[in-house]
């Protein structure tokens, strides 16, 4: 408990930087090519796998949505006889 308050106390007695610790290489120029590139890939997929797959975990939860719409207003609007 007490080394817990000492760290808390270290903390808050350290001054907040704003500078940064190292540079970060500027990767804009390389994404600039890749998604100017004229190759027929939609700009929604240029970005790789990870687009890819969320594109079509996107479009398999709208087609599951639609259909479970259309189910619900299909069992609301015809009830169950008794």
């Amino acid at each position: 408990m007490f080394r817990n308050l000492l760290a808390l106390r270290h903390l808050s007695q350290r001054s907040i930087s704003t500078a940064a610790r190292r540079q970060l290489q500027n990767k804009v120029p390389e994404k600039q090519k890749i998604f100017q590139e004229d190759n027929g890939i939609p700009i929604h997929l240029k970005g790789g796998t990870g687009d890819a797959l969320l594109y079509r975990l996107t479009m398999a939860l709208t087609v599951f949505g639609t259909g479970f719409a259309i189910f619900e207003l299909v069992r609301a609007a015809l009830p169950k006889k008794k």
